[in-house]
């Protein structure tokens, strides 16, 4: 979270004429808080975010303030703190506002009146003023900057416990990027918004009302005058500020592209430098800082330009102020006191006014980022457990169908990725499905695990339809090893207990020894305890595959599902985890994908698919005997292999 600018919105740190006068100047001239930084993705080719046509990683700007009021129920829990703000908000505010009147009284009694005395009780009455707007500052900002960081933390929890429900259809037309920036920049936004503008705004609002009606019992005509004087300062500083503001992001995009291009470029850093890419990636990186400092530099000028003009007409403004106000008080109209207080009341009702107009702006991008938030939260998951789920046999047989499905991909509709698939698998049976790249093999294990639902057929887990059934029981029976597999920013140890939180050291070390991974797991700085890195890059692609397996075994499913499990692994690993995959396999159903034919020999059945259909099913021997894709398949791997993997296929 970005810090909260205590100047904004505290008290004026100096209570003489001038200072206030400096203070006012300061509203206006006050830099506008830095934006954070939009997520930019180099080269993505991924659709827009569906949740909201055009959508990017900017918050949009809105007029209507209205989507504010969603953010009311994130609130509600803590009525008592925002009253606490409340409280000691209105007590800054007329804190700052007597001011005015001790200014009067000490000019007309003490100074004109040469009451030393005066003088002295005005020190202590001015010092217990400055006391207590200290505490109530203190309060304000700090219950302010408590609410608005428990809101943001409260409803980042929220989004992402949604998130994690929504099914990978969701994230198949959807870019990552995009909930990202809305879990991250968006609600970053809203935390400064609750946490800092939406004070700022009604503290001024009360400064402004209450400035006003000091100003109208001072001097009423001066007031006219004020009122006069205060839409010509505002024009120009909203008009200047507008450009800032417009430019200020316009920096932090490109800032966000230098950050994206350095990011991306280090996480491929083996890849520029196998490729030699290093002196073309100075030059596009340099293109876009000096990009970034263009922007910079115009945001710079239109900034020097609007300080010029806001400081010859403030003070130029309140100068002549002081000039009719001056020949008032010669006149005896208006006594010194009188015009001192109406300057600091004309200065706070400007400053005041200022302020608004550079929160008004933060209201407006909020209102649009909380509807881009709101609009996340309110995505149906497309897999949702049923209201009333029927419940799985206990305990699971292991008995898998699929009855006649068809599965249309949400980003691919045109095209079946199954069509009229049927396959009835028996408890404790082993089959393989084989077949060439794009014919449908992985979708059968996305529809077993209910990531997706078909669009015609029925997918049964133990008899039961895996749509009435709810999803987490369905997924707790099945056992994944993916061909890519995935390590997490953890200890070895914490890796592989994922498959089974609950799992002790000695279970965890037991499953790593049946996936042949306690060797090189102990050779590791600091064995089952050390930081594998993200995504596992101080592995190798064999270690982290077996990792996989490892969860997979402590997680001692009915059914597993091995998508390539061995794909990785030397020719000894593959044999050494392939004899501890066979031991568990035993007395359990097993899918396997397997584009290496040799990994499915032993498979009590292969079914060969095509085109999102079953063209053939049987052993590997049936299969050659019959002819066909598999005989083809076959008699390349074999071939190319030479005559030591033809005679273990038995051909």
């Amino acid at each position: 979270m970005q810090p909260l600018p205590v100047h904004r919105s505290g008290p004026a740190p100096c209570w003489g004429r001038f200072g206030l006068l400096y203070r006012a100047a300061g509203a206006f001239l006050d830099r506008r808080r830095e934006r954070p930084a939009p997520l930019v993705f180099r080269g993505s080719t991924r659709d827009e975010s569906p949740l909201k046509p055009g959508s990017g990683s900017e918050p949009e700007r809105r007029r209507d303030l209205s989507p504010l009021r969603r953010l009311l129920p994130f609130l509600k829990p803590y009525r008592l703190q925002m009253a606490g703000a409340g409280i000691a908000l209105t007590v800054a505010a007329a804190t700052v506002l007597g001011l005015g009147q001790g200014m009067r009284v000490l000019v007309d009694q003490g100074f004109t009146a040469g009451d030393s005395g005066l003088l002295d009780r005005a020190l202590l009455v001015l010092l217990a003023v400055i006391a207590l707007m200290a505490v109530s500052t203190y309060g304000r900002f700090f219950l302010v900057s408590w609410i608005g960081e428990r809101v943001v933390a409260d409803l980042r929890k929220a989004i992402y416990d949604h998130v994690l429900t929504l099914s990978p259809g969701f994230f198949e037309t959807t870019r990552t990027g995009e909930v990202m920036s809305r879990l991250t920049t968006d609600t970053t936004l809203l935390q400064v918004v609750v946490g800092s503008s939406a004070s700022i705004a009604l503290r001024n609002l009360l400064l402004f009302l209450g400035g006003t009606a000091m100003l109208l019992v001072t001097s009423p005509k001066l007031t006219g005058l004020v009122f006069l004087v205060v839409p010509l300062v505002v024009f120009p500083i909203i008009l200047f500020g507008r450009q800032v503001r417009r430019l200020s992001r316009a920096s932090q995009d490109r800032i966000a592209d230098v950050g994206s291009f350095v990011d991306e470029t280090l996480s491929a850093i083996r890849t520029v430098q196998a490729y030699t890419h290093e002196a073309l990636d100075r030059i596009l990186f340099g293109k876009r800082v000096e990009e970034a400092f263009d922007v910079a530099i115009r945001r710079v000028r239109v900034r020097a330009v609007m300080t010029v003009i806001v400081i010859v007409l403030v003070f130029g403004a309140v100068g002549i102020i002081l000039w009719i106000g001056g020949h008032d008080v010669l006149a005896g109209r208006l006594t010194p006191g009188e015009l001192s207080a109406f300057v600091i009341y004309s200065v706070v009702v400007a400053g005041s006014v200022g302020a608004i107009s550079e929160v008004i702006g933060d209201l407006q991008r909020a209102a649009g980022a909380t509807e881009r938030l709101f609009d996340l939260l309110a995505t149906e998951p497309d897999i949702r457990a049923p209201a009333q789920p029927t419940a799985l046999p206990a305990p699971s047989r292991g008995a898998v169908a699929f009855e006649g499905v068809r599965f249309h991909y949400p980003s691919r509709p045109d095209g079946a990725a199954l069509e009229g698939f049927t396959l009835d698998v028996v408890p404790g049976e082993t089959v393989a499905l084989v077949g060439p790249s794009g014919a449908g093999k992985t979708t059968v294990f996305q529809l077993l695990l209910r990531f997706y639902d078909p669009q015609a057929g029925v997918v049964r887990v133990d008899g039961v339809d895996v749509r009435a059934a709810d999803p987490v029981d369905v997924r707790r029976r099945i056992g994944l090893v993916s061909q890519d597999p995935i390590v997490f920013s953890a200890d070895a140890m914490e890796n592989i207990r994922y498959g089974r939180p609950d799992a002790s050291d000695a279970e965890v070390r037991a499953a790593a020894d049946a996936a042949n991974a306690t060797e090189f797991i102990d050779a590791l700085p600091e064995g089952f305890a050390t930081f594998l890195g993200e995504r596992g890059v101080r592995l190798s692609g064999g270690q982290r595959q077996r990792i996989a397996i490892a969860r997979a075994i402590l997680r001692n499913p009915p059914i597993l599902l091995l998508d390539e499990a061995t794909s990785a692994l030397d020719a000894e690993s593959e044999r050494m985890v392939q004899d501890a995959l066979d031991k568990l396999m035993v007395g359990r159903t097993t899918l396997i994908i397997a584009h290496r034919l040799s990994t499915v020999l032993n498979a009590d059945r292969i079914a060969v698919m095509e085109q999102g259909r079953i063209v053939a099913t049987g052993t590997h021997a049936d299969l050659m005997r019959q002819g066909g894709l598999y005989a083809r398949l076959a008699s390349l791997q074999f071939d190319r292999s030479g005559d030591g993997a033809r005679s273990a296929a038995g051909d």
